[in-house]
């Protein structure tokens, strides 16, 4: 870390989708180019596509009853979540962050902590129940600024 500047990063998310913004301490500059991720929805696909999801015929033709405990969505959601810890977890290592802002859908925010390693939850300033997907990038920048200073979170 240069000097005693905090390097905070924000990440805003629902279950198939996260935007990661950086350099929200920057206020020379509009920070660095904001990270995209889509969810690949490898279970949802696999499900319609009659992939192991589906229910395999039992005996005489008739369908098994299915796993009531399978949800396609919930695996991809947890699944989404593990993929962006795991991006996450890669810039803490080479030292690119050191504060984390999350906004996140309340069910995101739980698959969000089962798949956190201590490290970097450690580093993790606040989490806030809401989607600001849809916000442009500057809006989006300025309203996590903004909440940020409204709680006293300074660098």
């Amino acid at each position: 870390m240069m000097g005693n500047k905090k390097r905070t990063w924000a990440l805003v998310m629902n279950g198939a989708r996260a935007r990661i913004l950086r350099g929200l301490d920057d206020r020379d500059t509009d920070g660095l180019p904001e990270l995209v991720m889509k969810s690949e929805g490898l279970h949802v696909k696999a499900s319609l596509a009659g992939g192991p999801s589906r229910p395999a015929p039992g005996r005489g033709g008739r369908h098994r009853s299915r796993d009531v405990r399978h949800d396609p969505v919930a695996e991809d959601m947890r699944a989404f979540a593990r993929q962006v810890i795991a991006l996450l977890e890669c810039h803490r290592r080479a030292g690119e962050l050191d504060r984390l802002v999350i906004y996140a859908e309340h069910d995101v925010l739980g698959n969000l902590r089962l798949s956190m390693p201590m490290m970097l939850r450690r580093l993790v300033l606040r989490e806030v129940p809401k989607n600001l997907l849809l916000l442009s990038e500057a809006d989006l920048r300025q309203a996590i600024t903004d909440a940020m200073h409204n709680a006293g979170v300074t660098g």
